[in-house]
């Protein structure tokens, strides 16, 4: 395709940004070429590439599917065959929506020869075999697994690697544990070598790490989750630093450092927003989970409705957020619920229709119905998740069910071996490394022992469980590595620090601040990320609201309170946003029809959830008469505005030092309110 003169050289830019992987550059010279003149096929699948690494997510679907307009029209089957299995691909990975994910594999299926076997025929056997692995069709499953393995091995080694990782979840949901982990292992090692590309790479990660963490291999799982972290500091693209994050999270729940994972698992929320919202329902519920633990049941109860409403599933989190308010009625009713009529959403960690999913909600069942004094219901429950504990040996799920057994046996008035259970527990949640089940543990054994007469032995575990459950509730948001497991992730403020001769120091001079961080200088050009930065560190540990660090940045500031407060921040969807999310209804509509003609109702369930998802975000933006509604908070434009400044702030610092930039991703909080919290045991030194 001939260039004009404006289009040639935007292109140039475009291309030698990418290349350099300055994505939001490149995004840039993209959208200038293409209003200055179009952009041919070849150009087109650039773009998507380079909008989705830079956060379009969007935009990067929006073009695949012109693609895919444009080549089916010249005839060119295979390349727009390509084009819809790449859409099919990011609404599977960042959208959570399955039913527009069959509508495109089945416009790619229409167009692929079988007969002659292609890359995008390996692509297409991967994504279908994800797509049905998260819709619970297993045997399906295994067989697009093997012929993505197949096919890839010989055309695309990308597509090949992520059939790799979906066999060997299917293998473990099979039962054979052992050969599951060695096929993850070699999936993983794999991916180290280099030789495939950003977003292969950050799949088979995350997949990777899903798997060990649905398994409760949660050594493996921490160990990945740092691979990939290291990975992601330089190569990772698009939604995979979200994704990146809420594993981190949920490895700081567990090591019981709950503070730092409830600020890594809110940037996470920052950075999951695509224009289908339905995906933060994944770093919600971990919210959940996390706030649950540090005994906060209001903002426990908020994520999870939060996340319900974005049709994810709240359970077991809501059940026992229930129970612990002292409702035990509603929570028997709400798991029992769960069990019977699970709801299926296509959980990346826990797929349906496997003993790995019902684990957590059995372990919430024993809990509430030993509450409510309803053995017949725990006894069936705890028999159940033993079977689960066994088939998947797992040491955290071993240890879960021996809990269970614990209350159950307390229950039943045989302390001595409801003691013997609690004490088999705690030693393996210890080893495990997760002090709050290990806590949760030893007060079951206090009133084991209590009921027992042993009163010294139940006051020596009950105050060494409260006093960790206190730890764990309280901590700072910069816990320091945990004791009860392996070191988490630590910037060069973790330990004691060398002398240095000169302070931290950041200080704008004209046009540019300058920053030393542990003896290291820098310099970084102005920006309004680093003004909002500037003032966190002038008072460590204050909360800012956003629009206070806004008015502060303004040569008005009263006059920006004002309007801010009182300004309108347009439509709730944008007219392109609109367009996408009918699109996808229509593609859920024509999955709805084809499932009625199959009798299939779990598939028919699954698309209606969906729509019903959909129709309530159109209807939560759009009013009367077409109207569209506008947002009333205005502190939503404030933190969205600022959470991106900031962040692109610490992007820039990291990339002059990335000491530094480990450093504020762990104690700089972004949200409605802000915050610089530093470890208050190394005093900030900040010369600002």
């Amino acid at each position: 395709m001939a260039h004009t003169s404006g289009e040639g050289i935007a292109l140039g830019r475009a291309r030698d940004a990418a290349a350099r992987g300055a994505w939001a550059d490149a995004y840039t010279g993209y959208l200038e070429a293409r209003e200055a003149g179009g952009l041919g096929p070849a150009e087109l699948a650039d773009f998507a590439s380079v909008a989705y690494a830079a956060g379009h997510l969007d935009v990067a679907i929006e073009t695949w599917e012109r693609l895919h307009e444009e080549l089916s029209r010249l005839g060119e089957d295979v390349g727009a065959a390509g084009a819809a299995v790449r859409v099919a691909m990011h609404l599977l990975f960042d959208t959570a929506l399955m039913a527009p994910v069959r509508g495109w594999l089945h416009r790619a299926e229409r167009l692929l020869d079988p007969a002659t076997p292609t890359p995008v025929h390996a692509w297409f056997a991967a994504v279908r075999a994800f797509e049905r692995l998260l819709s619970g069709d297993l045997d399906a499953a295994r067989d697009w697994a093997d012929q993505a393995i197949e096919t890839g091995s010989h055309t695309d080694p990308a597509a090949a690697a992520i059939g790799r990782v979906a066999r060997a979840r299917l293998v473990i949901l099979d039962g054979d544990v052992p050969r599951g982990l060695e096929l993850l292992d070699e999936a993983g090692t794999a991916v180290m070598t280099g030789d495939l590309d950003a977003l292969s790479t950050g799949v088979v990660y995350c997949e990777l790490v899903c798997a060990l963490q649905g398994l409760a291999q949660y050594d493996l799982a921490e160990q990945w989750t740092e691979a990939m972290e290291r990975w992601a500091r330089t190569n990772a693209i698009g939604s995979l630093h979200g994704r990146c994050r809420v594993h981190r999270a949920e490895i700081l729940r567990l090591r019981g450092q709950c503070a730092h994972a409830e600020q890594q698992v809110l940037l996470a929320c920052d950075e999951l927003r695509p224009y289908v919202r339905r995906e933060l329902g994944w770093p919600l519920t971990e919210l959940g989970r996390i706030r649950l633990r540090r005994g906060d049941l209001p903002g426990a109860e908020e994520a999870l409705l939060a996340a319900h409403g974005l049709g994810w599933d709240p359970e077991p989190g809501l059940s026992l957020v229930r129970l612990a308010g002292g409702d035990a009625d509603t929570a028997a009713a709400a798991i029992g619920e769960a069990l019977a009529r699970p709801l299926p959403v296509p959980s990346k960690e826990l797929p349906p229709t496997s003993g790995l999913r019902r684990a957590p909600l059995l372990d919430a069942q024993v809990r509430i119905a030993v509450a409510r004094g309803d053995l017949e219901t725990a006894r069936a429950a705890v028999r159940e998740l033993d079977e689960v504990a066994v088939r998947f040996e797992s040491t955290a799920l071993a240890a879960s069910a021996l809990r269970a057994h614990g209350d159950l046996l307390l229950a039943e008035g045989d302390a001595a071996g409801a003691s013997a259970s609690f004490a088999g527990a705690l030693r393996a949640w210890s080893q495990v490394g997760a002090p709050y089940e290990t806590a949760e543990c030893r007060l079951r054994l206090a009133d084991a022992q209590g009921a027992l007469g042993n009163l010294r032995a139940e006051t020596l575990e009950r105050s060494a469980a409260r006093t960790e459950l206190e730890r764990i509730a309280h901590g700072p948001a910069t816990d320091g590595p945990a004791a009860h497991g392996p070191a988490t992730e630590g910037p060069a403020t973790d330990g004691p620090r060398a002398e240095t001769a000169e302070p931290d120091t950041f200080v704008r001079e004209g046009d540019h601040w300058r920053v030393v961080f542990d003896g290291r200088r820098t310099t970084v050009r102005d920006s309004k990320g680093m003004h909002h930065l500037a003032r966190l560190f002038a008072a460590p540990g204050r909360e800012f609201h956003v629009l206070d660090l806004v008015a502060a940045d303004s040569d008005d500031p009263a006059a920006a309170v004002r309007l801010s407060r009182a300004g309108d921040l347009g439509p709730l969807l944008d007219d392109r946003a609109k367009q996408m999310y009918r699109r996808r209804l229509a593609d859920i509509e024509e999955d709805i029809e084809e499932a009625r003609a199959d009798n299939d109702v779990a598939r028919q369930e699954q698309a209606g959830l969906e729509r019903e998802f959909l129709i309530s975000e159109l209807a939560r933006a759009v009013g009367l008469g077409g109207r569209d509604r506008h947002a009333g908070a205005a502190s939503e434009r404030a933190r969205a505005a600022v959470t991106q400044a900031v962040r692109k702030a610490i992007g820039r610092l990291r990339e002059a030092c990335p000491a530094l930039g480990d450093h504020l991703d762990r104690t700089i909080s972004t949200g409605t309110y802000c915050a610089y919290a530093p470890d208050p045991r190394l005093p900030s030194g900040w010369s600002t």
